[in-house]
């Protein structure tokens, strides 16, 4: 009996937590009955929870900010992993509080994995396709969610931002639905925002009509600062407003900046911030 009081009591006193946890976000698979092609694979159960992988289901987790303080703007956040698994913490939630806590409505995506054991989803063509179908679902539900249409972003860490170079820069045409009226409103995201991002997905041009783009990485990250070195470059050609920060520590990984020990690794969200102030994302709906 008082195994059982003590049980309960603890129970009482986490129930709120979970309760509150739950009623922070809504997850949304990105097709009912499952990824086209992949349907009978819908049901096999993820890895995670903080770092995962076997997604054969894609979804989104929606998180609103209070509608006192929304500003009407969205941002798709794609968490990066290596295409073998999904950071979701350091970078698919703690980026979506960051945005609810400027007012900006966040969707963090949860995409197939390429890389994964035994995966059966091809590199491009699988991540690209949900990212798009993710967009177009935050469209869909603009209304619904308090969202401008016309100030909708995505937003990519590591592996993450290549989806987000495939999603601005490949072209190639989907196979849609036609009859699903989702499949046919507009992927393409108003401004881009990548942290990190691999080289994957770097276009030999960037289109004159490509969206804004702030860009963020380490100088010493062998892998990922390169890329956006080489994308600013193609902005410029392209004559399309670009940002860019280059830190001189911090490497690959630096997430949010809040586990960094450099100084200024810890505050680049605040670079953000102001480019997002400057270019006038932050007015009322």
């Amino acid at each position: 009996m008082y195994l059982f009081r003590k049980l309960l009591c603890i129970l009482l006193i986490l129930l709120p937590l979970l309760s509150s946890a739950q009623a922070d976000s809504t997850v949304i698979p990105l097709w009912k009955n499952g990824a086209p092609g992949f349907e009978k694979l819908r049901n096999v159960p993820e890895k995670g929870p903080q770092y995962i992988s076997n997604v054969n289901n894609p979804s989104i987790t929606v998180f609103l900010p209070p509608k006192e303080k929304a500003t009407g703007a969205a941002v798709l956040v794609c968490p990066g992993g290596g295409h073998r698994i999904l950071v979701m913490k350091s970078e698919g939630y703690d980026p979506a509080h960051y945005l609810n806590s400027l007012g900006i409505a966040a969707i963090v995506l949860k995409y197939r994995l390429a890389r994964d054991t035994n995966s059966p989803y091809k590199l491009v063509t699988h991540a690209k396709q949900d990212a798009n179908r993710a967009m177009r679902i935050i469209r869909n539900n603009a209304w619904q969610w308090g969202i401008d249409t016309n100030r909708i972003g995505i937003m990519g860490f590591s592996a993450g931002g290549e989806v987000v170079n495939w999603v601005l820069f490949d072209q190639s045409k989907e196979e849609l639905n036609a009859k699903d009226p989702v499949d046919q409103l507009n992927a393409m995201p108003n401004f881009a925002i990548e942290v990190y991002p691999g080289p994957l997905g770097v276009p030999e041009k960037v289109p004159a009509a490509a969206p804004p783009i702030f860009m963020v990485a380490a100088n010493d990250d062998e892998c990922c600062s390169l890329p956006i070195i080489t994308l600013l470059q193609k902005y410029r050609e392209a004559k399309v407003p670009a940002e860019l920060h280059i830190y001189a520590k911090g490497n690959h990984a630096f997430n949010m900046g809040y586990r960094s020990k450099i100084q200024e690794l810890k505050n680049w969200p605040g670079r953000l911030t102001d480019w997002f102030a400057d270019n006038n994302y932050f007015r009322q709906k």
